[in-house]
């Protein structure tokens, strides 16, 4: 039953946003009382530390799973980045905004994990740009990956980039643009402006 709790609590979550779904929506969704929720749950909390740590663990893996069938590291930034942006959904139900702003102490448990998991993948993909030359071989792998890494979690800031002002899927679109052309190589010019042109028409 914990478990059954999770997957239906995660999909709320994830449809809705963390604050505004309730335990009563909750215990009403799935045919069972609050006293069954509380039985396996500790509070709200609880279950919303369990739920985040589940959607982070499976971006997670899709990440790693575009990284697997991109044909060139140029590409897979791209997937990524279309893979990314289901997670924010808008300002009012995205699960990471979401987070931030009701369950700051969670986002941060979250956000502590990013570059354990995502370091590995990054530093892997800078160095098939360059084995490849589509980046620069002069590049300093661990400190790229790192300023790549703390960039995407400063996009996320609500305060920095707050969601009435500013469009995630163009505030990606330009970082990622803004990474790519500081480490590419004129072949890998060539490939990233057709993924310029091809996002902008």
């Amino acid at each position: 039953m914990k478990e059954a709790i999770e997957e239906k609590a995660t999909i709320l979550f994830f449809q809705r946003g963390f604050k505004n779904v309730t335990m009563d929506d909750l215990a009403m969704s799935m045919g069972i009382s609050k006293k069954t929720l509380y039985s396996h749950f500790e509070n709200k909390l609880d279950l919303v530390q369990r739920c985040a740590q589940r959607i982070f663990d499976q971006a997670c893996l899709e990440i790693e799973n575009v990284k697997q069938h991109a044909e060139h590291p140029i590409q897979e930034l791209y997937s990524v980045k279309s893979l990314v942006l289901k997670y924010f959904a808008n300002e009012t139900t995205s699960p990471i905004y979401q987070l931030q702003k009701y369950y700051p102490e969670v986002y941060n448990h979250i956000k502590n994990q990013e570059y354990d998991r995502m370091g590995g993948l990054v530093k892997s993909s800078l160095e098939e740009g360059m084995a490849s030359n589509l980046f620069r071989d002069n590049i300093d792998v661990d400190f790229v990956s790192r300023l790549y890494l703390i960039g995407i979690g400063g996009l996320r800031d609500i305060d920095f980039f707050p969601p009435s002002k500013y469009q995630i899927k163009q505030v990606i679109e330009n970082y990622l643009e803004y990474h790519l052309r500081a480490i590419v190589t004129p072949k890998g010019l060539e490939i990233l402006n057709q993924f310029i042109g091809n996002t902008q028409t």
